[in-house]
């Protein structure tokens, strides 16, 4: 059967899906303990997909209780890796098997594009449970160095109970950037979805089941941040927390892990990444790759390339061909198969991107594209802002939407002074056809992942995180696996 590919094929399956309301604890659905809930709604047309249980601290405990056990039994984490394999192989077929029923929900909690869930988000979330799957029996410990007279092992251990509090901007791409090293390496997760995207993990408890993965070993608690966040933030029982978000949540975190347990924490936190363009670069791939780099998920993507330095020389044709780009750009329905920039998450997030366009302009940016939402005032055009001083709001803070601030330079020192003059070190662009520049610049740039000629690159072999307040929490790569693992040496002291 063929995949839908018009809107009116996707509302057709949005009336056979399931819009859960529960939480995913020990392997069932379960209401929250005091019986509260919260409404999950289409940020696209305002229509409420779901009343969700908002869990609390008590469920928090039941949820952790139940990981803990799962742990302990060594039901998961004690199988032996082969097996592990084939359970989270058998899961990432499974998310192949319905792909566009996790797509349509990803959409529909998101206002993402349904073309980028359908080839961006969901595929690639299955390839990365798959590379890690391929990874497990792979992994080997080692030996040390010693006299003849003992021997001593370096071994990787699963650390116990991770906790998972990720975001809505890719719900379930980046919860399985958590999920798959943390089950890979033995652990049992209790995963936090944002309160306004838990459809798509949901989903996956349900499928993870299906493909052979123990009751209690991913459990589901959706919920308010500050609450049920924060619960499992605080719980001595939690062995780990592994965060993707804001700086200000991610910093609350690493509080709250001193204040119990001393948990570890891996925060992967805010962004304002520069995207440079020198002069000689390849001109029309450059202007593609800042299209990409800032209006790509409506901007709403944490290494958004939202600073674009333009060498002076050419700043003035780049802005002209930038600006026809975008205005190209279809903004829309996500539903339709041609519409590039989807619906902003709800309200507060337009409240404070038309906030961040208004002030700039009082500050003396001038506004040569967008800066305003469709009628509906759930879409906000891509938008140009040039004149911007590095020094301006625009230029500093986290915008976290389809917002573009040009920022003019004159020399390479220059532009590598202005790029890492920022709190946040996530990502960074280089455009230029001159290898020497593209490595002294790549070397100077402090950010975590540095794309030359291209924008935004990461794949499942190449850690991604960030430089100073972006948080120092790695995903990808195998990498990852060391923030789930912990080092026991055993030492043989031979007769």
């Amino acid at each position: 059967m063929s995949s839908p590919t018009t809107k009116q094929e996707w509302i057709a399956l949005k009336e056979t899906l399931t819009f859960q309301g529960q939480a995913w604890i020990d392997g069932k659905w379960c209401k929250a303990i005091s019986g509260s809930t919260y409404p999950v709604s289409n940020p696209a047309t305002g229509e409420v997909l779901a009343q969700m249980a908002a869990c609390q601290s008590e469920d928090v405990e039941l949820v952790v209780a139940a990981a803990r056990r799962t742990f302990d039994q060594g039901v998961w984490s004690q199988q032996h890796p082969s097996a592990r394999k084939e359970v989270l192989k058998k899961l990432a077929g499974l998310i192949r098997e319905n792909l566009e029923e996790l797509a349509l929900l990803e959409t529909l909690n998101t206002g993402k594009p349904i073309s980028d869930s359908m080839n961006v988000d969901i595929p690639g979330s299955a390839g990365c449970i798959e590379w890690y799957a391929e990874a497990i029996d792979k992994l080997y410990g080692e030996v040390a160095p010693t006299d003849g007279n003992n021997i001593a092992t370096i071994t990787k251990e699963a650390l116990g109970v991770v906790g998972a509090v990720v975001p809505w901007n890719f719900p379930l791409d980046i919860a399985v950037w958590k999920l798959a090293p943390a089950l890979a390496a033995g652990n049992s997760v209790v995963l936090k979805p944002a309160e306004q995207s838990p459809h798509t993990v949901l989903r996956l408890a349900e499928l993870a089941k299906q493909a052979g993965l123990p009751d209690g070993v991913l459990n589901i608690v959706p919920g308010d941040g500050a609450v049920t966040g924060a619960a499992i933030g605080l719980h001595n029982d939690v062995d780990c927390l592994t965060f993707t978000g804001s700086t200000a949540i991610g910093k609350m975190f690493m509080k709250y892990a001193a204040e119990s347990n001393m948990k570890q924490v891996w925060p992967e936190t805010g962004g304002k990444s520069p995207n440079l363009i020198f002069a000689d670069c390849d001109f029309d791939l450059a202007v593609q790759g800042a299209i990409n780099g800032i209006f790509f998920n409506q901007g709403e993507v944490c290494s958004a390339n939202s600073r674009i330095l333009v060498d002076n020389k050419i700043k003035d044709r780049f802005i002209e061909a930038f600006v026809a780009e975008a205005k190209a750009l279809k903004v829309g329905d996500p539903l339709e198969a041609d519409t590039r920039v989807g619906a902003i998450i709800d309200q507060r997030q337009v409240k404070s991107i038309m906030g961040f366009i208004e002030r700039a302009t009082q500050q003396g940016a001038n506004v040569v594209l967008g800066g305003e939402t469709d009628e509906t005032g759930r879409f906000i055009h891509p938008t140009i802002i040039d004149g911007v001083d590095p020094a301006m709001e625009i230029a500093t803070d986290e915008v976290f939407g389809p917002v573009a601030a040009i920022i003019g330079f004159d020399t390479e020192e220059q532009a590598i002074e202005i790029a890492n003059h920022s709190i946040y070190g996530l990502a960074a662009s280089v455009w230029t056809t001159n290898l020497n520049c593209a490595h002294r610049v790549s070397q100077k740039l402090r950010a975590g992942t540095v794309s030359v000629n291209t924008v935004d690159a990461l794949d499942f072999s190449t850690p991604f995180g960030g430089y100073k307040q972006s948080g120092f929490g790695r995903d990808l790569s195998l990498h990852a696996l060391d923030k789930f693992t912990q080092l026991k040496t055993t030492w043989i002291k031979l007769a």
